[in-house]
């Protein structure tokens, strides 16, 4: 896809990438990645109801990824930290075919902050284009932050941006698309449970979150693909790559202002 650099300057920190509204669209690629990592997978599956609640599930994701990111929230972070704790641990079992899964495995730890980081570098990338490089290095690093407050050891985040390139090459190849982890694709985009408004843009989350998607993910978790819907995907990120740039910022940072209000309330549930 050609990328031309959108109006105004894009993000070159961790803190002002987090802030940004647009890094959302990526969050339905990041889910679908994590379970398609078959401990992930099995563990979500069996001890997670988000796709019930979607929204539940983004909001407690954006608390945790805003208390180990933005300085206003830093005063939550411990809390988090503690909360995310309580809540992986009884997260451990064995899948439908015998194998272990936990949470506390540093290896499902940095699958999940990998895709956080690969989700999030890929929407600034279609909106903003190429960064400095010393810019982006920092930015991959920064998102170490994620993993350790998830309890992945600081030292198994690749070094710089060229390891993770070759850890996520790797990492792709050997995720396993269960059904388990087609179910949970299916029933998130069918949203039953959610209000009627988030149901009527599920379509185009489903959309946009399939473009994103590495092809062999997506069709193995059963999201339909052709050239016609990759057409259509490029005037949509040209549009977004257009417009969004030319936004307020306060409202571009709104969601994250409207988060750690949650966070300073003390708000974790619900």
């Amino acid at each position: 896809m050609a990328v031309t650099r959108g109006a105004g300057p894009g993000p070159t920190t961790t803190v002002g990438l987090a802030r940004e509204a647009v890094v959302l669209v990526g969050a339905g690629a990041a889910i679908l990645l994590q379970v398609s990592h078959r401990p992930v997978g099995a563990g979500v599956a069996r001890h997670s109801d988000f796709a019930a609640d979607p929204l539940k599930r983004l909001r407690h994701t954006l608390q945790f990824v805003y208390a180990a990111v933005l300085p206003e929230a830093e005063p939550a972070r411990e809390r988090i930290a503690a909360w995310v704790g309580a809540a992986h641990a009884p997260v451990r079992g064995a899948d439908a075919g015998g194998r272990a899964y936990s949470a506390a495995d540093p290896q499902a730890q940095l699958w999940v902050t990998a895709t956080l980081y690969w989700a999030a570098e890929r929407t600034r990338w279609r909106i903003w284009g190429e960064l400095d490089p010393a810019d982006a290095e920092r930015i991959y690093r920064d998102y170490a932050e994620l993993g350790t407050l998830l309890g992945m050891p600081a030292g198994l985040w690749p070094s710089d941006r060229a390891a993770f390139a070759r850890y996520w090459e790797a990492a792709v190849v050997r995720l396993e698309v269960t059904q388990e982890a087609r179910d949970i694709a299916r029933d998130l985009f069918a949203a039953e449970q959610a209000p009627w408004w988030l149901r009527r843009v599920m379509p185009v989350a489903r959309f946009v979150t399939a473009g994103m998607l590495p092809g062999r993910i997506r069709t193995e978790l059963g999201l339909d693909w052709d050239g016609v819907q990759a057409r259509r995907e490029a005037r949509l990120w040209g549009v977004l790559r257009a417009v969004y740039p030319c936004l307020p910022r306060r409202l571009r940072h709104l969601p994250s202002a409207l988060v750690v209000r949650t966070l300073r309330a003390g708000t974790m549930r619900g």
